[in-house]
């Protein structure tokens, strides 16, 4: 990692273990089989990528979930159909994240909703002794907080320009090589972890 100061991880995928098939087949089973196809990788369509730059609010957003089963459902049952996909945080990432903290500035950039912000902050805490999860980082960036998503140009620069960065000494992780790639073109050095890699095999 030479001439790396400052790294910037994404949330799921790499640090948050993610199952996008649980919570298609929860919407299934609350008569929403076409929950699937609201998203391609890399890319999130309709609602969805509304409520993940902020441009709708929770309530709009558990309208259009219960919409998709045919409003059979409560919002308790389509918010944990939502949440089905948020899995577990392996304590050897959280160990490496420590130790990264003692090298370089540890930064978060992550699509996503306050719905899902809720919940893993909550596993995180139950998990880890009721650790903050934010605490890991110098400072985390949602997009819903700071209404522009990855691979958006604009969303590199605003947390680049926010936290000071030099863009060629600071590196971006991302499981979703679009996002690697948008993050290159903001002047970032961008690492893809495959399929099948975790953080633990990028030789910092």
């Amino acid at each position: 990692m030479n001439g790396i100061r400052n790294i910037i991880f994404d949330l799921g995928g790499v640090i948050l273990n993610l199952d996008f098939p649980k919570a298609e087949q929860a919407f299934a089973k609350l008569g929403a089989p076409g929950f699937k196809e609201l998203f391609a990788r890399g890319h999130v369509n309709s609602f969805i990528k509304d409520y993940e730059v902020g441009r709708i609010d929770d309530n709009r957003f558990v309208d259009e979930l219960q919409r998709l089963t045919g409003d059979h459902h409560g919002r308790e049952e389509v918010i944990a159909g939502w949440n089905a996909m948020l899995l577990d945080f392996p304590p050897e990432r959280i160990a490496l994240l420590d130790r990264l903290r003692s090298k370089y500035r540890i930064f978060l950039f992550s699509n996503t909703n306050a719905i899902h912000v809720e919940a893993f902050k909550q596993k995180f805490a139950d998990a880890f002794g009721g650790r903050a999860f934010e605490d890991l980082f110098e400072k985390a960036y949602y997009s819903n907080v700071i209404n522009l998503r990855k691979p958006e140009l604009a969303a590199f620069q605003y947390v680049i320009d926010d936290s000071r960065l030099h863009p060629a000494e600071t590196l971006f992780i991302d499981d979703m090589e679009v996002n690697v790639e948008g993050a290159r073109g903001a002047g970032l050095q961008g690492f893809h972890l495959e399929p099948g890699k975790t953080i633990l095999d990028i030789p910092f």
